[in-house]
């Protein structure tokens, strides 16, 4: 007998495809066919809902701990790295300033200055990746930093003997420290000026931490919309069961129900406090930090431009410039703006942190006087009367002094705001805690139970 082969297949594979279909076909078209095709599609859907939920949430709840445990300490970090190479430079030119009078004190805040921006810059650079435009500016800080101390012990080397040459190393070193590297002209990561750098990394680790605060908020809007999708699919096709057969409950599908809406439930609540709880970190936390920060950095900017001014001696205008440019900044033109009365504007309603930023916008417009009465005297040629109303020992009045009370309210507010930040974003991060798990198990319950409830219903065909 000869056997016709089906064109493009095994002999008779055509007609056996055909039949297979229409068996399948058949089987559905019969009650209980339709019901394991109905199970098999709650039971897919639920699934789906539980990855999903559970992917969305874990990326959530990594982002969260990104913005408790290294984005935002980083980002403050590189705010102190700054701040202590601002404060090493300020205060070298306040020695510089006192030459053989210069107390121990001062000299010991230099060297914490540079020991603490050392240890900063290498517990940041363990905590970024290699690749990283932060991981460049810290090894340029890290190479510039040595180069920067040695400047400064030979401006003070030649100060002690007397000799003017002093002044123009401590004038280069404060060069390489606030404006540009002039050893590494070419390099775009060294030609900048420490604080530059400083300043780049800050702006690097600040732009991380906006990413991670956004990863962590992201509303999970496909494992929401699956999860409505699968109970609305449950509790259609009961109503539809329930017209077929007139029995009101199955238990299965019932605990089907329950642990999708619980699900559903969690995932909506625990992303809710969530994000609640980190824009509230964001917004008495971190906001306010950014902007003190940035008046800490400009209150040693006028700082160091003041002391600067007297090491120049008159031969440049630029630190005196620089005063002026950096107060309108840190406090606009009548004292009450600017840095300062954004971050008064960001603490409002914050009782401590609103009278600490007060208090330093009072040591401000002191400071700023003192600054008055010393420029004049400069101006006049009484250069020691300068001099000693800018950084005299044993006075009660001098912009030092006025510096040091100002800064002390500012790192107070910064203490509360960091305190705040951190209370606020272990909330948000805790809401998150077990949701991503939680979810999971809790869709395949529910597909556990959407199965069983409908082998409950086959049974009944056999």
């Amino acid at each position: 007998m000869t056997v016709t082969a089906a064109p493009g297949g095994a002999p008779g594979s055509a007609p056996a495809a055909a039949e297979a279909r229409a068996r399948v076909l058949r089987t559905l078209g019969t009650p209980p066919g339709r019901l394991r095709l109905s199970g098999l599609v709650l039971a897919v859907l639920m699934l789906a809902f539980g990855v999903t939920a559970a992917w969305q949430s874990d990326r959530r709840a990594q982002s969260a701990d990104a913005v408790v445990e290294h984005s935002q300490p980083l980002s403050q970090d590189a705010a102190e790295i700054y701040r202590s190479l601002a404060d090493a430079d300020t205060t070298a030119a306040t020695g510089f300033l006192l030459a053989g009078g210069e107390p121990r004190s001062v000299r010991q805040r230099y060297e914490q200055d540079l020991d603490r921006a050392s240890e900063l810059l290498a517990r940041a650079a363990a905590r970024t990746t290699a690749a990283s435009d932060s991981q460049r500016w810290l090894s340029a800080l890290n190479e510039q930093l040595p180069v920067y101390a040695g400047l400064v012990e030979t401006a003070r080397s030649y100060n002690r003997q007397g000799l003017p040459l002093g002044g123009a190393y401590l004038r280069f070193a404060s060069t390489l420290m606030q404006q540009q590297d002039q050893l590494h002209p070419d390099d775009p990561y060294r030609a900048h000026g420490m604080l530059a750098a400083a300043q780049k990394l800050y702006a690097a680790e600040t732009g991380r931490l906006g990413q991670d605060y956004a990863g962590a908020r992201a509303v999970p809007w496909a494992a929401i919309g699956l999860g409505v999708l699968a109970l609305g699919a449950l509790v259609r096709f009961q109503i539809g069961l329930f017209r077929r057969t007139n029995r009101v409950f199955n238990p299965g599908l019932l605990a089907a129900s329950a642990a999708t809406a619980a699900a559903l439930l969690w995932l909506l609540v625990g992303h809710s406090v969530a994000r609640a709880d980190l824009a509230d970190s964001d917004r008495h936390g971190a906001a306010p930090l950014r902007m003190l920060d940035q008046a800490r950095i400009e209150a040693l900017q006028c700082r160091g431009a003041e002391n600067l001014n007297l090491v120049a001696r008159g031969s440049t205008t630029q630190y005196a410039d620089r005063w002026d440019s950096v107060t309108r900044q840190l406090a606009g033109s009548d004292g009450s703006g600017g840095t300062l009365g954004a971050s008064l504007r960001l603490a409002a309603g914050d009782t401590e942190g609103t009278a600490r930023i007060q208090a330093a916008a009072a040591d401000f417009r002191s400071w700023d006087h003192l600054h008055g009465t010393a420029a004049a005297s400069n101006d006049d040629g009484e250069y020691q009367a300068a001099v000693d109303a800018t950084v005299g020992q044993g006075r009660a009045a001098t912009t030092d002094r006025a510096f040091e009370q100002m800064d002390h309210e500012l790192a107070a507010a910064v203490a509360h705001e960091q305190h705040d930040f951190e209370t606020a974003a272990d909330n948000g991060r805790g809401a998150l805690a077990g949701l991503a798990v939680g979810t999971g198990v809790l869709a395949v319950l529910a597909a556990a139970g959407a199965l069983l409830g409908i082998g409950r219903r086959l049974a009944e065909y056999r």
